[in-house]
């Protein structure tokens, strides 16, 4: 969850489950080509990985076809930045390079990243089945599982396929009408350097 982005020096890098890695590399023909926020125990095995302190996920290109992002669900306070800035670049990778994007993050539907960056943005929602999800800590699996419920969010143009592939691992649904119901002006519209930087 914190995934080579440290909140401060007690925090512990977070790692995707194996069997969604799995899940998500089957989905996309065996290859992630970014990882943009990996760190040291990462198990994804992307084909480019952004790892702090060397490189820093948010500053850096995200010009790939599959990306796949467990972004960390604090705030760094060092750079200032929180999982809003995360999801304003997923949405952006998106729109600007037509990335194929999944993102894995905490269920929170109530709060103003997904109704920015996920609601009238993203196309489809996987909201997984495994409610204490068992993230592997600092390389070995967690034995009490998260403390909130997480979900799949997908931007991409193979919206059905995603619902009939993860559909398994929880439920699966399209949130692309969505974007029908946003102003012009607004949701990815407002995604800028600024909402990805601060």
């Amino acid at each position: 969850m914190t995934a080579g982005r440290k909140v401060n020096t007690l925090s512990q890098s977070w790692c995707t489950p194996p069997k969604y890695i799995d899940a998500i590399k089957n989905f996309w023909g065996g290859v992630i080509e970014l990882d943009p926020c990996s760190n040291e125990y990462s198990m994804v095995g992307a084909m480019t990985e952004y790892r702090l302190p060397q490189t820093d996920g948010l500053m850096s290109d995200w010009n790939y076809r599959t990306i796949y992002v467990n972004p960390p669900y604090g705030s760094d306070r060092l750079r200032g930045t929180t999982i809003k800035n995360w999801l304003a670049k997923c949405a952006l990778a998106h729109k600007d390079y037509n990335s194929d994007v999944i993102a894995l993050i905490p269920v929170a539907t109530n709060t103003s990243h997904w109704k920015k960056y996920i609601f009238g943005c993203a196309d489809a929602i996987c909201f997984l089945a495994d409610t204490r999800l068992r993230f592997y800590v600092d390389g070995f699996e967690h034995d009490k599982g998260a403390p909130m419920a997480c979900c799949l969010i997908y931007w991409g143009d193979e919206i059905e396929r995603f619902i009939k592939h993860f559909t398994p691992y929880g439920a699966a649904i399209d949130v692309s009408s969505l974007k029908l119901f946003k102003k012009s002006t607004s949701s990815i519209n407002e995604v800028s350097l600024f909402d990805i930087a601060t």
